[in-house]
């Protein structure tokens, strides 16, 4: 199987000849479409083994697992909207899986003590449910309550536990819950809601991130802030500006470029900052994420996170980098299918 460089150089020289063009010269619009072309053979190639991770996390375990089942559902559903193939009744069974986690829990969420990983595991579960189009329901309106009650009085929410980068910044775990909040909160709450939201904003517009998952997270939180197009534009930049020379974004300043930092970048720029796709990062970053792929479709990425608890295999490859893989192999696909028409 040839590595995502050959396969775009292939594609260039294919539509070159066929254009009477000569190889060495490709038009603007051929490299356009090569990329596309390539980013849809790449998604082909990641959408099953993110499907065969979500069905062997559920067999494996009974919770509910933001890498496993959130992140890759996002992706499935983007691939589904723009015409890639899913399987349908592992995606319901995803979903179902999700919603019965969350009811185990219910009580809990009604006490205001939430389940493992609270905020993160609340907010990324109800994400999960906004994708699958899951309508709004009793056990969605005890998980709202649980947000609204949890660190009410602090100025933004945090995570229980430090697993850099996925669970390790306060910007995600913030924005998570805001989202979950717009989407699933419930008449009675809104006036709770927009009180949270006010509280938040301040910190949200103040704070400065340490790590890029914080500048992903506060870009991805500004809609929900209702900040000006000076604001927008000024923290895009600041994301954009942390591009590296290979096309790629890096988690932290001494580490080197990966799937999930770049993932992440691509799609909030793409979804909250509105870059069109002809966008010289985009196209840059595109790039790197088809030369990163794996032969096998997926990206890897090194775990930096302590695993605090017991190993199991889910079927995704890279043994216990699978976790953080499966991540950032979402979100790169998310990427590559948000620059593809619907």
């Amino acid at each position: 199987m040839r590595s995502g460089t050959d396969t775009i150089a292939v594609l260039i020289l294919v539509t070159s000849v066929v254009r009477g063009l000569s190889a060495d010269e490709p038009s603007e619009a051929d490299k356009s479409s090569c990329l596309a072309d390539a980013a849809r053979a790449a998604i082909v190639r990641s959408l099953p083994l993110l499907e065969k991770g979500t069905q062997g996390s559920a067999e494996q375990r009974k919770c509910f697992t933001c890498h496993n089942q959130a992140l890759p559902m996002l992706a499935l559903v983007e691939g589904r909207k723009r015409g890639f193939a899913i399987d349908e009744d592992n995606f319901t069974r995803q979903l179902d899986h999700t919603v019965a986690h969350l009811k185990r829990g219910q009580k809990k969420y009604l006490d205001g003590e939430g389940q493992g990983g609270k905020v993160v595991t609340a907010g990324y579960a109800l994400w999960a449910l906004e994708v699958g189009g899951w309508i709004p329901d009793e056990t969605t309106a005890a998980v709202t309550g649980y947000l609204l009650k949890y660190q009410q009085d602090a100025s933004h929410w945090t995570h229980p536990s430090s697993r850099p980068p996925s669970t390790g910044s306060e910007f995600m775990t913030t924005f998570v819950a805001l989202r979950g909040l717009q989407k699933f909160g419930t008449q009675q709450q809104q006036v709770e809601i927009e009180t949270r939201k006010k509280q938040v904003r301040q910190w949200v517009l103040a704070e400065k991130p340490a790590e890029l998952e914080d500048h992903v997270f506060r870009l991805w939180s500004l809609p929900y802030m209702d900040v000006d197009e000076e604001t927008l534009s000024t923290q895009t930049a600041e994301l954009v500006n942390q591009q590296r020379e290979d096309g790629g974004w890096a988690q932290k300043t001494e580490m080197n470029s990966d799937a999930y930092a770049t993932g992440t970048s691509l799609v909030v720029l793409l979804e909250v900052a509105g870059l069109p796709v002809e966008h010289s990062a985009v196209q840059r970053g595109i790039k790197y994420l088809l030369h990163a792929q794996q032969k096998d479709g997926s990206w890897q990425v090194v775990s930096r996170a302590k695993p605090f608890q017991t190993y199991y295999e889910t079927g995704f490859p890279h043994g216990k980098d699978q976790f953080i893989s499966i991540s950032a192999s979402s979100w790169a696909t998310l990427a590559l299918l948000l620059t593809l028409s619907p």
